[in-house]
């Protein structure tokens, strides 16, 4: 019988860390060298969107938040994709497609894709939105 993942409810959240050095490690030691690129575009987007972030590393991921809203958005980079993941996504006027629960995501491959105005669109309003605390 396979196991059924438990929803981020029963987990506890990160807890954050001191500063964005432990995501520029996370993505010198654990993201594959073709995904860097776009791993640094969406990092270098999500903190140009929202002022006043705070960063944590929890189960091979990075997670960014506000003090005020908790836990917004998650990035897990894979080997040929990263999914980047809103945690209060279908309140979303146009959510991601991807998803389940109250969180959605979408997939991205290339830096361009990080381009398009919905990635944008999509962290202002999760900036807005209260996350996971």
């Amino acid at each position: 019988m396979p196991k059924t993942p438990k929803p981020n409810a029963n987990r506890r959240p990160p807890v954050p860390a001191d500063g964005h050095g432990d995501v520029e490690d996370w993505m010198r030691r654990r993201v594959m060298p073709d995904l860097n690129p776009l791993v640094k575009r969406l990092d270098e987007l999500i903190r140009e969107t929202l002022p006043g972030l705070q960063y944590a590393i929890k189960w091979g991921k990075v997670y960014y938040g506000l003090p005020n809203l908790g836990w917004i958005i998650e990035l897990a980079a894979y080997d040929v994709s990263v999914n980047v993941v809103f945690l209060s996504g279908t309140d979303f006027e146009n959510p991601p497609p991807l998803g389940e629960g109250r969180s959605r995501y979408v997939k991205l491959k290339s830096p361009g894709e990080a381009e398009a105005l919905e990635i944008r669109q999509w962290i202002e309003q999760a900036g807005r939105m209260p996350g996971w605390k």
